[in-house]
């Protein structure tokens, strides 16, 4: 019997799996540095990190420079481990596959 592989919901969205590319890669970003890599519009990946953030994936914090607001994201541990969870499902998909 073939079992279905489990995803999180989280990576399932481009969107997200993109925010959370970029944040495995770098310790922060900026909204604006993610807004241009992803090339998603503002409220797009605003809804995205709020998605992420709930899920305990994601901290933003919100700072000012001067008077300037300035949001930056990071990935928390969980987000980490549930990223590297999806590539392992992923990564048995195409071993099982090669067969």
């Amino acid at each position: 019997m073939v079992t279905k592989p489990e995803f999180d919901p989280a990576f399932l969205s481009q969107a997200r799996l993109g925010i959370i590319s970029v944040l495995i890669t770098v310790e922060e970003a900026t909204f604006p540095e993610l807004k241009e890599l992803l090339k998603l519009t503002q409220g797009n990946l605003g809804a995205h990190l709020r998605w992420l953030e709930e899920a305990g994936y994601v901290n933003v914090r919100k700072e000012f420079v001067g008077r300037k607001p300035r949001t930056i994201a990071s990935l928390t541990e969980s987000g980490r481990a549930a990223f590297k969870c999806h590539i392992a499902t992923l990564e048995a998909i195409l071993r099982n596959g090669e067969r």
